[in-house]
């Protein structure tokens, strides 16, 4: 006897399959992984952090003196 299976399910899964395929050739085409990206995303974001950590906060709003 075969095995029940939910035909709802089954396309959905189909459907991930093949957007995943997809999503990975237009990664290849477009030349820069997901894991790349963020990375690149993240130390941008820490070198923003670190350099306004830097800053000096001398009381004024940055007008002339």
């Amino acid at each position: 006897m075969a095995d029940i299976i939910n035909l709802r399910t089954a396309r959905k899964q189909a459907e991930r399959q093949k957007n995943e395929k997809r999503a990975e050739a237009n990664r290849l085409a477009h030349g820069i992984s997901r894991n790349d990206r963020t990375r690149a995303d993240a130390d941008r974001e820490l070198a923003v952090r670190r350099l306004d950590g830097h800053r000096r906060d001398d009381g004024n709003d940055g007008g002339a003196a």
